[in-house]
């Protein structure tokens, strides 16, 4: 019976690392519903990217308050959760603070100061952070689209990291005092913990069985919370902890707004050019059966880094408060379009789990049941959105490629754009005027 707390610490490991592997195994297989892209160009620039902006965190600078805050949580929470790797340790083989016996008394101690110092910016950053969304009426942070989960999801996910952190303080702490009796082997040290908690347990008079069972309890939380915070990723806005990686590393470098040729499109020009070519002719055998869809109706037809992009999305807002189509009051949101592809994503992967990894038509498409088309034409193309966003989403291809099937395939463009088209068509300028005529404002 000695080592039952090893057993369950090692059936909890075991238990929380297999949830996160299969859920991070779900959103590989939902990202790879979207088309084929090739985003393996410009290596030296992607990796460089990739570090500056995700590790980096170089375009959240452009808020400066807003940046350092997000710094201390993204860092402090990070480092600390190195310890993870004591507790492993120490909780499968019984050990205490295993890392001491390999870094000695200096760097350990330098060490365990190190994460306390970072756990109380982690702490002011959660706290400034929850005040600000809830009392301080930050406009893009309260607006409808926030209502609900979101704003609940942002919530909870302050709330968990400020609880693992006091338990980190309590732990360390309680053990603080237990070294000072004697108790335990005087190891690291706890400026923090000594300064703000220490004189609070004193102050009770505690003996050192409570005090261990504190230092045990607070032990447990910190492990069993990260496990839970860890499969909570799944389900909120925060997955952007990780995906901001591969999001950032597979990023447009192209210039903005580059409008890319689709390769069906060039495949029926060939064919309409080739005067030996039938058009009518069924496809040969081993060929594409039809023909590929121009833009996209729903999730199937966006590529997988717009996918990859819509499970990385932070919620953050800076793409709204830069629309100008939202700031006039249009319908458009570029946070709520990345928002409602995610959603829509999520229900088609609901779907293959109930139907053994194959998607049954729900009779449900991304454009209309999600996005209308009020929202797409509401946009003015001037990617304010991508130029906002702190890593590199790009919500404006996915209103390019819905738009694209709109005109291509549904001939459903607003119009203002049919009479532009025409007018292409037929005087090769977007005016109603003759061709002859279109050099007499240089007649004087």
């Amino acid at each position: 019976m000695q080592y039952i707390d090893n057993i369950i610490f090692v059936i909890l490991l075991i238990v929380g690392f297999g949830m996160f592997a299969k859920s991070l195994q779900k959103i590989y297989r939902n990202i790879n519903l979207g088309r084929d892209i090739n985003r393996s160009d410009r290596r030296s620039e992607r990796w460089a990217t990739m570090t500056r902006v995700a590790l980096g965190q170089s375009k959240m600078g452009q808020r400066p308050v807003a940046g350092i805050l997000h710094l201390f949580v993204y860092v402090g929470f990070v480092i600390i959760n190195i310890e993870l790797l004591e507790i492993i340790v120490d909780g499968i083989f019984g050990t205490h603070r295993f890392l001491h016996s390999i870094l000695g008394d200096t760097i350990y101690d330098f060490f365990t100061a190190t994460l306390e110092v970072l756990a109380l910016l982690v702490v002011i950053g959660v706290v400034v952070f929850f005040i600000r969304r809830n009392f301080y009426g930050v406009k893009r942070l309260n607006m409808k689209e926030l209502f609900g989960w979101p704003k609940d999801d942002a919530n909870w996910i302050l709330i968990i990291e400020f609880a693992l952190m006091m338990a980190f303080f309590k732990l360390n702490a309680s053990e603080s005092i237990l070294q000072a009796r004697g108790v335990y082997h005087t190891v690291g040290s706890f400026p923090i913990s000594n300064a703000f908690i220490v004189p609070v347990l004193e102050w009770f008079s505690f003996d050192d069985g409570f005090l261990i069972f504190v230092e045990k309890f607070a032990w447990w939380f910190h492990f069993v919370g990260i496990l839970f915070f860890m499969n909570y990723l799944y389900y909120s806005k925060h997955l952007h902890i990780i995906l901001a990686f591969p999001s950032t590393w597979y990023a447009n470098l192209n210039p903005k707004g580059e409008f890319n040729n689709l390769e069906s499109v060039t495949k029926e020009i060939k064919l309409m050019m080739d005067p030996n070519a039938d058009p009518y002719a069924a496809p040969a055998e081993g060929a594409e059966e039809a023909p590929a869809k121009f833009g996209a109706e729903d999730i199937f037809d966006l590529n997988k880094v717009q996918l990859l992009n819509a499970y990385s999305c932070t919620e953050c807002g800076r793409c709204t408060a830069s629309c100008p189509a939202n700031i006039t009051g249009k319908e458009l949101s570029p946070r709520l379009i990345m928002m409602k592809t995610r959603d829509r994503l999520e229900e088609v992967s609901k779907n293959m789990d109930a139907n053994g990894g194959k998607f049954v038509d729900d009779g449900k498409k991304l454009l209309n049941d999600y996005i209308t088309k009020e929202e797409l034409w509401a946009c003015t193309t001037c990617n304010a959105c991508t130029e906002a966003c702190p890593i590199l989403l790009d919500p404006l291809s996915i209103i390019f490629e819905m738009r694209r099937f709109l005109v291509m395939e549904q001939s459903a463009a607003p119009t203002e754009l049919n009479l532009m088209m025409t007018n292409i068509e037929n005087n090769a300028a977007p005016w109603q005027y003759n061709q002859g005529d279109r050099l007499n404002w240089a007649t004087e």
